[in-house]
């Protein structure tokens, strides 16, 4: 099957061609709003199988287009995509000096009609932080892409993150050993190279 990544983000295109995986980009804009009766792994879920139905009308019998959502939860709280420096702040503010938990929501859905549903939870363990620290990473990171307002890969990820509890990959965006089990299922994975 053809893969198709559904997101414009450069941490997912990275892992999926760190895998060895062939892929085409495709975009589509879709509401990332949920029902408020969802909570944790069932927000990236639900998120993640949204934007997979949006690309079924276009997707090609051989064709499986991949799609995810990653949340960032701090007790019941999703903290999304920060609106402003203002919003980055007081993310940042309140997950300083706690631990928190990352889930990333991943589609696998076939032009066959196959679909699969994951999820994957990564505990983030911070170190109580400084405002100073806090602004020097939002003046020089712009996290305004990022959930949570942080990127694992980015300064406050290595200045601050003193544990992690399941796959630092997952929360990069992409629970790859997931993505990896779940494509091999599907026969979706490239013929390994004969040697």
């Amino acid at each position: 099957m053809k893969l198709i990544l559904a997101s414009n983000s450069p941490r997912r295109r990275q892992l999926l061609a760190a895998l060895g995986l062939s892929f085409d980009i495709r975009l589509l804009e879709v509401d990332e709003e949920f029902p408020a009766h969802l909570r944790r792994a069932e927000v990236a879920e639900f998120l993640a199988a949204r934007k997979a139905a949006a690309y079924v009308p276009g997707l090609a019998p051989d064709e499986l287009v991949l799609t995810a959502d990653t949340i960032v939860c701090l007790d019941d709280d999703v903290l999304n995509k920060p609106a402003d420096r203002a919003e980055a702040q007081a993310m940042l503010g309140r997950l300083q000096g706690r631990s928190h938990e990352v889930y990333t929501g991943v589609c696998l859905r076939a032009g066959d009609g196959q679909e699969v549903v994951f999820s994957d939870c990564t505990t983030v363990h911070f170190r109580p932080l400084r405002v100073a620290e806090i602004d020097h990473y939002i003046d020089t990171c712009q996290p305004y892409d990022k959930a949570g307002s942080y990127g694992a890969q980015d300064w406050l990820g290595m200045a601050a993150i003193d544990r992690l509890e399941g796959s630092y990959f997952n929360v990069m965006g992409l629970p790859t050993h997931r993505v990896w089990a779940e494509l091999e299922k599907l026969g979706a994975l490239p013929a390994p190279a004969s040697s």
